[in-house]
Order: C-alpha cells, then sequence, then structure tokens
C-alpha cells in the first residue's frame, strides 16, 4: 500500500476536485452521498494516512496541525519547534511546519487559515503581522500565537513573562557587582516587541539600582544572529568606556558577542560577563559555558497545543487568552 503525498490523487481517483475531498473529509459544504462513498473508496484504495483518514470521515477533523515560525536556522525555532511535534504526536496529530521569514504577508495569509485545507488549526509566531487584516477572516481556522508581543486578536497568545525574566538577567549581573551593563538585541522596528519587552525588564532593573539607563549602551541590531551579535560587541567594546557586562537577548547573539570579546583577548567573566536568553543546547557548551534565561520550551509547546485542540473541538471560550510558560535563570560560567 503506497502513500499519497496529497489530496491531488485522492480527487483524480474520486473523479472530484480537491476541495470537495476536503469537504468529504471534514464534514463540511455540500456533497452527494454518492461523492462521500467515492472519496471515501479512494481514500482507502491509495492508503492516504489510513488512521487519520478514519478519523476524517468520522469526526470531519484530520489531526493535522501547523507550526508557522520566522525562520528554522534560529537554534531557538528548531528547538521549540521539536518540543511540539513531540507535544503533537502525543496527542495522535501530524505536525507540519512552515517558515515565514518574518514576512508580514506570508503570516497574514497562515492567520488567514490559507493554509493546506487538511490543516485543523494553527500555531503561529509572527513577527509583524497586520492584526487589523487578520481580523477580517470570514471562518478562519483555530489560531494559537506564539511570541512576545500580545496581539489584538481573539485567540490565545502563549508566551513568558519577557520583561521579568529580562529585570532577573540584569539583576543576576547587577548582584555580580557589575555597573556599566551593555545590552545587545534592542531593535527599532515598530513590531520588535521581543527588543521592548526585553529592554523594558533591563531598564526596570537599572532604575531600581539606582543607575540611568545609557542608549550607547544599547547599540541596535537588525537580527538576532550571531554575527549581529559579534557586530554590536565590537560597539560596544569600541567606546571610551566599554562595558562591564553585556546582556543579550538570545544565545546567538551572546554567542557572537563571546567571539568579539575572545578576538581581542578579554577575559571571561573577568573582563565582560555576557548573559543570553532562550537556553539553547549550544549555550551549555559555549566557551565558557553561557549563563542564560532559559523559557521552558516543553511548557510552551504544551500549553500551544492543548489550547490549539481546545479550539479544533470547539471547548474553548472565545475571549482572548494569555498563557504564560514559566523560566529560570540558568547560572553558568559566562557570569
Amino acid at each position: 500500500m503506497r502513500t499519497v503525498t496529497g489530496l491531488r490523487e485522492v480527487a483524480e481517483r474520486a473523479g472530484v476536485s480537491m476541495r470537495t475531498v476536503s469537504n468529504v473529509v471534514r464534514g463540511t459544504g455540500r456533497f452527494s452521498e454518492a461523492t462521500r462513498q467515492r472519496v471515501e473508496r479512494a481514500v482507502e484504495e491509495l492508503g492516504y494516512r489510513p488512521n487519520s483518514a478514519a478519523r476524517r470521515l468520522r469526526t470531519g477533523r484530520s489531526g493535522v496541525l501547523l507550526l508557522a515560525v520566522p525562520e528554522l536556522t534560529m537554534p531557538y525555532w528548531a528547538e521549540l519547534a521539536e518540543h511540539v511535534l513531540r507535544e503533537a504526536a502525543a496527542r495522535d496529530c501530524t505536525l507540519l511546519v512552515e517558515v515565514t521569514g518574518g514576512r508580514p504577508e506570508a503570516e497574514l495569509e497562515i492567520a488567514l487559515g490559507h493554509t493546506d485545507p487538511m490543516v485543523d488549526g494553527i500555531i503561529l509566531s509572527p513577527l509583524a503581522l497586520d492584526d487589523r487584516a487578520a481580523a477580517r477572516a470570514a471562518d478562519p481556522a483555530p489560531l494559537v500565537l506564539l511570541g512576545e508581543r500580545v496581539h489584538d486578536l481573539p485567540c490565545p497568545h502563549v508566551t513568558v513573562d519577557n520583561t521579568a525574566a529580562a529585570r532577573e538577567a540584569t539583576e543576576h549581573l547587577l548582584a555580580r557587582g557589575r555597573r556599566r551593563i551593555g545590552v545587545v538585541g534592542r531593535q527599532l522596528a515598530p513590531n520588535a516587541a521581543t527588543s521592548a519587552t526585553r529592554l523594558a525588564g533591563y531598564r526596570e532593573a537599572l532604575e531600581a539600582a539606582g543607575l540611568t539607563y545609557d542608549e550607547t549602551l544599547a547599540p541596535p541590531v537588525t537580527a538576532y544572529h550571531r554575527s549581529d551579535g559579534a557586530t554590536a560587541a565590537d560597539a560596544l567594546l569600541d567606546l571610551p568606556d566599554p562595558p562591564d557586562a553585556v546582556f543579550c537577548f538570545a544565545d546567538t547573539l551572546a554567542e557572537g558577542v563571546l567571539h568579539a570579546a575572545r578576538d581581542r583577548g578579554l577575559s571571561i567573566p573577568a573582563d565582560l560577563a555576557v548573559i543570553g536568553f532562550d537556553d539553547i543546547e549550544a549555550s551549555r557548551y559555549m566557551a565558557p559555558p553561557l549563563t542564560t534565561v532559559a523559557p521552558d520550551k516543553r511548557e510552551l509547546a504544551h500549553l500551544a497545543v492543548t489550547a490549539l485542540l481546545e479550539g479544533v473541538n470547539g471547548t474553548r471560550q472565545r475571549h482572548q487568552k494569555v498563557l504564560r510558560a514559566a523560566h529560570r535563570l540558568v547560572k553558568r560560567a559566562s557570569t
């Protein structure tokens, strides 16, 4: 028995359109009993996901979920996707993963449900989603949002308390006696929620310690890649009065900072303490191992998949709800 990779082959075998196949397996739209039987027979003959096909024909749901993230080359997103995949599998669901590149038009298409018609629901981590345009969806697929920005949409939003986490990271550096603390991760884009929420926590900690926020210690970055961290570190270390510590809004940025510091012969943490955010696997093996904020990725995945399936099954209340996963500070040799 061979496996079909899409709806087209089922539609051709049954002699109907792909939309009709989708309507039959979802139990939506109009079709005759004879059409239903032809589609069901084609599904069985072609062996198209036999277990989930039976569920589709019985319940109108496919058991297929979509996770859409900005990119998978960033370790954080790859690791989170792995947790979401495991959580979906534990619920007998299949997970599709799509990369948006952070493009507003790609995020909007996904938020509007313009995806594979077999997808039951969507977990989306947007960077530049237009809430007003997304709210115009006539009959959107169940949607859960991931990330720091709270959207004005009637769907669950899963996140961590980024401001509190950033405040704790900065307080850790202050407790180590550091007073000139640079920050790497400030972005100037209007929807840069990661930057805004984490910068707020950093500033709160400085203010509580009686220190003034100095924008020269917060060079802007365009992205959160290693090269961006290295470039920002060079700008900080070229200052007449360079920092004695750096808080990075992502571990990949911290990796770039460590690289730039080593190139200058600096000792970590004696000359420069460095702390990151995300607790990616590589942070344990950096030189030295990186102190970092660890969002509970497993809990993020659990909350997101649970909320999505509640929407798919119609058991979730319609009002917006923010769901927060835990975080903790992991102390290692870089501070």
